[in-house]
């Protein structure tokens, strides 16, 4: 384990859930995501973290989750992107081959944040932009409303293939409120929500 990765732990929380990463998987990925980010997934899985509120997953599960929520958006011909992780409440996190961690998806708003990057030139330069990843993710920015603690004491952990969403949608006229809020299938609920709304980049978003 690199120096990185307990600060992450000390900050997000301890791991509540683990899945192996197979050979295969490592071995599909490389050359297209970090070899910093495969080490972690050989050492530490997929896992959840701090009660489920933050996840590590395999990116072949969003495949067509990511394909569903760029159709017919500026994202669809910029970059071949890969979810790496995910928040309780939807917010995925995005690796793209050409521009690294540059792109940040918020389902229940329909908003994305892009950020203009160069591709790393060596792969020390990618094993920092990991660890920066993890040695800057925070509970706050996936804890909605301040809503975590509540819906998890209401409704109970999640499992790993599991988000907190709000029946009805957001962009259904759903209000932003704990009574809505359900324990829902994550990848099931996130292609339904990329089929509501058309995507559309926050204000302070660089592309």
């Amino acid at each position: 384990m690199d120096e990185i990765f307990p600060l992450f732990i000390e900050e997000m929380g301890e791991p509540i859930f683990r899945q192996e990463v197979p050979p295969s998987s490592i071995a599909h990925y490389r050359g297209k995501l970090p070899e910093k980010l495969l080490e972690y997934w050989a050492e530490h899985g997929w896992c959840g973290y701090g009660e489920g509120i933050f996840w590590t997953v395999n990116p072949q599960d969003y495949e067509g989750v990511v394909a569903s929520l760029i159709e017919g958006t500026p994202l669809e011909k910029r970059d071949n992107y890969h979810i790496i992780a995910r928040g309780a409440f939807g917010d995925l996190y995005l690796y793209g081959e050409k521009s690294g961690f540059s792109l940040d998806i918020v389902p229940y708003t329909s908003n994305y944040c892009g950020r203009t990057h160069e591709t790393a030139a060596t792969d020390t330069d990618t094993d920092k932009e990991v660890q920066g990843f993890f040695l800057l993710m925070d509970r706050e920015s996936n804890d909605f409303g301040d809503f975590f603690e509540p819906a998890k004491n209401k409704l109970g952990r999640l499992e790993h293939d599991e988000i907190y969403g709000f029946i009805p949608a957001l962009a259904l006229g759903g209000a932003i409120k704990l009574d809505n809020i359900e324990k829902v299938k994550a990848i099931e609920h996130l292609t339904l929500l990329s089929q509501l709304s058309p995507l559309e980049p926050y204000g302070f978003s660089d592309f």
